[in-house]
């Protein structure tokens, strides 16, 4: 037993903290593999129902995303409260059922509602994990296990679009659809009958237990009162900006200005994006685990770095001629922009004691996906359509150029977040310095 747990406490082995991770893993890897699978079929889609740009940016962002950000508030509550474990399940399975029914729709509302559905279950995915994973690892080793469940991310996206892009091309855009959306259903049952429920705060040091229940109101306070998380989320939120715009348009964007086949797009961006994305995303973690013990402000100044860094690799795909170059290049922004989420989430987890880590997640991510996921993909889409008559199918090349300004932007929030994160977060350092000891 850890010397966090109490005597009243199970016994986990290390073997089945590793099963737990890699069964939540797999949750988010349906969870992007739902999600980003409409990336990849948009064109097909667009072509079949006679979608304009900002439709589709619609439906890939603010729909989406308006359902799964406020949903994800009263979800995480409930989730602090009750058994985690059966909410991820649940949620699984329903998500899944709506991208299955997603193969069925016959015009632009009956899809709108499909995929508004596919965000009501996903907003009970990730705040309950994230809570569930924090109670299986101490916080010296929480950064690197949410960054492998964070690796889901890029899991699905390669799968995604492989998969996704096959299918389009060989059976059509409805059957990659059901195809995708059935084995979640199945998944959600693996999960149920698996994984235990761990007790809140297992895994934590002693003065991060409590047995006090808080209002979702004092958490909101809670997190609003330190500035590093403030100014965190808010970076957060313009990263995702350029993750999502780009990411969400990057295959159209073969298609038209490179004139890639859907096959050919889906299996070169899954690979790139999601073996970049998937190093970035642990490399992140725990690098951040590793240099915290030097001192807490590596979770945010990793991320700037990574950031700075990543910044000619996307100018560069965006504007080079050359179709091979640009999907190199892309494997190169995967990586580095994949590098800020688990350090991010880690920071948000060590601010706030057990019983309240999956309504910060939902806080986090309801400001990241406002922003990022709602507003990305539809304001490119929106300039895209803006700049269409002028620069063609171009347009695209210069709507991305809004992701290079947010993306420092970005970079000046998690400056501020680190200034102001060491003084927020001194329980979290004494751990740190007993562990180093």
């Amino acid at each position: 037993m850890s010397q966090s747990s109490s005597s009243s406490d199970p016994i986990f082995s290390n073997k089945y903290k590793g099963y737990i991770l890699l069964v939540l893993t797999g949750v988010y890897t349906f969870n992007f593999l739902d999600r980003q699978l409409l990336v990849i079929l948009q064109e097909s889609i667009k072509a079949e129902l006679g979608l304009s740009d900002t439709q589709l940016g619609a439906l890939t962002g603010l729909m989406f995303a308006a359902f799964y950000v406020i949903l994800g508030i009263p979800i995480a509550r409930w989730a602090d409260k009750s058994n985690r474990k059966n909410i991820v399940a649940g949620s699984l399975a329903i998500w899944s059922l709506m991208t299955a029914l997603s193969g069925f729709v016959t015009n632009y509302f009956q899809l709108a509602l499909a995929r508004l559905g596919v965000g009501v279950g996903e907003a009970g995915g990730s705040p309950p994990s994230h809570s569930i994973i924090s109670d299986y690892f101490p916080p010296d080793k929480r950064a690197t296990a949410l960054s492998v469940y964070s690796m889901g991310i890029y899991i699905g996206i390669l799968f995604g679009y492989a998969l996704g892009g096959w299918i389009d091309e060989n059976y059509g855009w409805r059957v990659a659809f059901m195809a995708i959306g059935i084995p979640g259903i199945i998944y959600a049952l693996v999960l149920f009958f698996t994984v235990k429920e761990p007790p809140k705060g297992h895994s934590d040091p002693q003065a991060l237990k409590t047995t006090e229940e808080s209002s979702f109101w004092d958490v909101i306070w809670l997190l609003l009162s330190k500035k590093s998380f403030v100014f965190l989320a808010l970076g957060c939120g313009l990263h995702t900006f350029g993750t999502y715009g780009v990411g969400n348009w990057f295959a159209p964007f073969l298609a038209r200005v490179h004139e890639m086949p859907i096959s050919e797009i889906g299996l070169a961006l899954g690979l790139v994006t999601g073996l970049g994305g998937m190093l970035g995303t642990f490399g992140g973690g725990f690098l951040s685990d590793f240099m915290v013990k030097k001192d807490v402000r590596f979770y945010f100044w990793i991320p700037i770095v990574a950031g700075i860094i990543n910044l000619p690799f996307a100018l560069l795909s965006f504007f080079s001629p050359n179709t091979t170059l640009v999907i190199g290049l892309h494997f190169f922004t995967a990586l580095f922009t994949a590098v800020f989420l688990a350090p991010c989430l880690a920071a948000t987890h060590n601010l706030v004691d057990a019983k309240k880590r999956a309504l910060a997640s939902a806080i986090l991510f309801l400001i990241l996906n406002a922003i990022g996921l709602g507003l990305g993909p539809l304001l490119i889409g929106y300039v895209s359509d803006l700049l269409s008559p002028q620069y063609g199918a171009e347009s695209l090349r210069y709507a991305f150029c809004i992701t290079l300004v947010t993306g420092v932007v970005a970079m000046i929030f998690f400056l501020l977040a680190a200034k102001h994160y060491k003084a927020e977060s001194e329980v979290l350092i004494a751990h740190i310095d007993s562990q180093s000891e």
